[in-house]
């Protein structure tokens, strides 16, 4: 008796009374809310902050994006585009040095039209600029490729300012072209003055290859130019749109700052070395020369369309390659097999005003029309338009898989009319600003169930 009296007492002051069982439950009760609270306002992974959505739109966010906050998440979508604008601008520069390698340099030293040293004072240290290029751009190539292949489909992994500190041997190499410059270009006037046959090679080169874009050498030339200058500019929206804890972060000031210092010092040799020509001069200028062309261009368009300056608003306006396809199978064949031809395109929209009173005081309201604008490049002195407007209410945009780097425009019983840029991500632009009014204004929308394609009776029709 004595023993299991014991042992009662032992279990009794060893064991868990009911009395801490109901304060455990309520404790393990109260961890667990604040667990689910936690999660229903977790911190954003990128900036900590807890403003993230109690809902999540499962459809078009995966587990990975909704970690994050609104901000973070657009942040992250603008550093994404930012850094495959950098590559495909990269890659098209390339592209441009090639063309003066292969369409140029190699076709004139064949033909014997220059010697030597005349070569070398025109195109400078271009393979120099060229191998440079491809390592930067394999390089560039390997990071996305790696990323996309990892999951990374936001492209954080990507440091582009520690792969450009990487190359920052290229600095030199530009400095070596733009000193040259003006000297290149002075001694191509004087030689295609001099030369008949050197003049007929360019003029005949630049009519009838289509690799150059109806493109001349001077214009390719001035392409490491354009380039070097543009890294800046570059470098500052992908940092704009990296988040100061990135690893890259300081990577990609310490670039920037880099790439400035060696512009500034090429402004200050090119001074020393007595040149009126400058990059800070050649950047200023083409920006004044663009916005007065821009003027022309949106003052004919304009007169064109017969609108309202107050009620007009210019979406999209620049350089874009046009062809018309001869059938409706050009994508079977790919678009190498389609002619080109550069064309300014300014995309108009004519905004209703909510107010008819005064012009001054009226605000915008629905969007009343679209146009695209199709002008030729200067002839003479003036724009000349190639055709009457294309009203997106009575056209079609589309694109096709197998070929990504173009869109096309159907316009309703008449023609059809295939656009790209120069880069791919700018061309995308265009085709979704285009295909956005398309949209909402096309008639095809107010019939019953109606599709697109039925409305189509066109020979370009694909089927």
């Amino acid at each position: 008796a004595n023993q299991t009296k014991s042992v009662d007492v032992e279990r009794a002051d060893s064991g868990i009374g009911q009395t801490p069982a109901r304060k455990w439950r309520s404790r393990a009760s109260e961890t667990l809310s604040s667990l689910q609270a936690w999660e229903a306002h977790r911190p954003c992974t990128d900036c900590g902050e807890r403003d993230l959505p109690v809902e999540t739109d499962v459809q078009n966010c995966n587990q990975r994006r909704a970690d994050l906050c609104e901000k973070c998440c657009k942040r992250r979508t603008e550093r994404k585009e930012s850094v495959l604008e950098f590559v495909n601008t990269e890659a098209s520069y390339g592209e441009d040095l090639r063309i003066i390698k292969e369409e140029f340099y190699l076709p004139m030293q064949a033909a014997g039209l220059l010697s030597q040293e005349q070569l070398l004072g025109i195109f400078s240290n271009i393979q120099e600029l060229i191998d440079l290029n491809e390592s930067f751009l394999e390089i560039l190539q390997e990071e996305i490729d790696q990323a996309f292949d990892q999951g990374d489909d936001d492209l954080m992994t990507v440091c582009i300012g520690e792969i450009f500190l990487e190359f920052v041997n290229m600095l030199p190499a530009f400095q070596t072209y733009c000193l040259q410059q003006s000297s290149s270009v002075n001694m191509l006037n004087a030689l295609e003055k001099e030369k008949e046959l050197l003049r007929i090679f360019l003029n005949v080169s630049q009519n009838d290859n289509t690799a150059l874009r109806r493109m001349n050498l001077r214009s390719f030339l001035m392409a490491p130019l354009q380039r070097v200058t543009k890294y800046p500019l570059l470098l500052s929206r992908i940092i704009k749109a990296t988040t100061e804890y990135h690893p890259d972060h300081s990577s990609l000031r310490e670039a920037k700052s880099r790439i400035e210092s060696h512009l500034e010092h090429i402004n200050m040799k090119t001074k020393q070395e007595g040149n009126t020509w400058t990059l800070r001069s050649f950047r200023q200028d083409s920006k004044k020369k663009r916005e007065v062309i821009n003027i022309e261009m949106r003052e004919t368009a304009l007169k064109t369309v017969g609108w309202l300056r107050e009620e007009t608003r210019f979406v999209m306006e620049g350089s874009l390659q046009l062809a018309q396809p001869p059938d409706g199978q050009w994508v079977k064949k790919g678009s190498k097999t389609l002619k080109f031809q550069n064309m300014q395109v300014l995309l108009l929209v004519n905004m209703k005003r909510v107010s008819e009173s005064s012009l001054e005081s009226a605000e915008p309201g629905p969007v009343k029309d679209a146009v695209l604008v199709l002008i030729r490049d200067k002839n003479n002195g003036k724009f000349h338009l190639l055709r009457e407007p294309l009203r997106l209410s009575n056209c079609i945009v589309s694109t096709d898989p197998d070929c990504d780097d173009t869109f096309e425009l159907i316009e309703i019983r008449r023609e059809a009319f295939v656009f790209r840029d120069s880069d791919r991500a700018r061309t995308h632009h265009w085709f979704r600003q285009i295909r956005r009014y398309s949209r909402e204004l096309g008639s095809w929308k107010k019939r019953r169930n109606a599709l697109p394609n039925i409305m189509i009776s066109t020979p370009h029709t694909r089927p």
